[in-house]
């Protein structure tokens, strides 16, 4: 990663790199302008063009004269622009030749090659942006369901900032007001008394506790939900799996054993992006190749963040069944019991299943009945509190919630400190590392390697 102090110009391809309609290469630096003067050629000239305008034209090796393409070209000047530097973007036909030709040209005539992140690092580092929003880009990319990408949205829009921002003042106004109490207390300051700090310091340990409990549902918005979906063999589990993803994703047919592999299949259900695993029937077999195919499933109960377990309505409960059930009893937390083939059988069947397991979910995948209400479940899992994403600030980034988490076990510290009588100077010291935990979130306490840690995940040309 290129010094946080650079400021020469750089340019990278913005889009996917790939067969397409349109490519943008990005320039952004204090050579931008000049660069796109020498190989742009169009009506009128390019350093004279208004801010925030598009002309069409052609792209020339100044060298040689040779036209490399006809484009677009924008042109956005300082500070006005996303790294609050000179930016030209010019839009290209797509493909890699074209894009690759501007971009050896470019380099030619002085201008480096972006790295990963580096725009946004420029944003962040010349104050567009904080490192929230900067992480919420990489996550508004990477959205897979409209749910995660409202919630990417909302930290690029500054909820998420705007909260930690206000704790953190609050924070460090408190130390202000007690620092002056101990170091000038010859004057007529308001005094800042235990009682207050106490009842402050409540009220934001509350808030960041609240962002703490939303990282659960964050994650699974941002990273997605593993279910694995287990059971006897014939039990209807692959039926489950393409009737949940809309697909054909895997054989059926009324022989059992035919799932010998973990399929894997990614689905939206109700905004929540879940990667399905279909498992192969658990059963005791002498079949090599079934026997890999159990212990594979196995693997993927181990690995599971949610386990359906499918029964079968037609057969009852049998005694795979319960050897199923023995050898996930210590997964009982994260498991849902499914009764499939609801449609083929005697009211007995259910009774006998409901006599060993009271709580499950009926449905029949042929007749797509109950699969209502099995999404609806699957969601309220990995949504235990009830989060409403519109409404309801949610962390979704692990270094959220470990630094989240140290300040609100310094401002529980304070907290206990002032219970056990210490003194308001000793009081502080919880406060101010608080406060610096938070801002280290939003980009207020910085270094360097934090900074090269984070960009250096982005793409080339973000």
């Amino acid at each position: 990663m290129a010094n946080i102090q650079d400021t020469d110009t750089i340019a990278a391809v913005a889009t996917a790199v790939g067969n397409a309609g349109i490519s943008i290469i990005r320039m952004s630096g204090g050579n931008a302008f000049d660069v796109a003067a020498k190989i742009f050629r169009g009506k009128g000239i390019f350093t004279e063009y208004p801010s925030h305008s598009i002309r069409y034209g052609k792209i020339i090796d100044p060298d040689t004269g040779e036209v490399i393409d006809e484009v677009l070209i924008s042109k956005m000047a300082a500070p006005k622009s996303y790294t609050t530097e000179d930016v030209v973007e010019i839009n290209c036909h797509g493909g890699f030749i074209t894009a690759r030709r501007i971009l050896d040209l470019l380099f030619r005539l002085g201008i480096r090659p972006a790295e990963p992140g580096e725009f946004t690092k420029r944003a962040f580092m010349n104050g567009r942006i904080d490192l929230v929003q900067a992480e919420a880009i990489t996550d508004l990319i990477g959205a897979i369901t409209e749910k995660s990408s409202k919630v990417a949205l909302s930290q690029l829009e500054g909820r998420l900032s705007q909260k930690l921002n206000r704790i953190r003042e609050s924070l460090v106004d408190m130390l202000a007001r007690i620092e002056v109490n101990l170091d000038y207390p010859e004057y007529d300051f308001e005094e800042v008394t235990i009682n207050e700090c106490v009842q402050a310091i409540n009220g934001m340990a509350a808030e960041l506790k609240s962002l703490v409990e939303s990282f659960d549902y964050g994650k699974v918005l941002r990273e997605g939900l593993n279910v694995a979906i287990i059971g006897k063999p014939n039990a209807g589990k692959s039926s489950l799996l393409n009737r949940l993803s809309g697909k054909n994703r895997a054989i059926v047919t009324d022989i059992p054993g035919t799932t010998r592999d973990v399929l894997e299949e990614y689905v939206n259900i109700r905004g929540l992006p879940v990667k399905l695993l279909d498992t192969a029937g658990l059963r005791e077999t002498t079949d090599i190749v079934e026997r890999i195919g159990v212990e594979k499933a196995y693997e993927a109960i181990d690995s599971a963040d949610l386990i359906l377990f499918v029964l079968d309505a037609q057969t009852g409960f049998e005694k795979e069944d319960e050897d199923i059930l023995d050898k996930v009893e210590e997964y009982s937390y994260k498991v849902l019991f499914v009764v499939n083939k609801t449609d083929k059988t005697d009211e007995e069947k259910i009774k006998e299943i409901r006599g060993r397991i009271p709580e499950v979910i009926e449905i029949s995948v042929l007749e797509d009945h109950g699969i209502d209400v099995l999404e609806k479940s699957i969601l309220d899992y990995a949504n235990k509190s009830g989060i409403d994403t519109d409404n309801h600030i949610i962390i979704t980034n692990a270094r959220h919630k470990m630094l989240l988490t140290e300040a609100l076990d310094s401002l529980k510290s304070a907290l206990a400190a002032a219970d056990g009588g210490m003194t308001l100077d000793l009081i502080s010291m919880d406060i101010k590392n608080a406060a610096e935990k938070i801002g280290y979130i939003t980009g207020h306490e910085i270094t360097e390697e934090i900074v090269m840690n984070i960009f250096e995940h982005f793409c080339i040309g973000k």
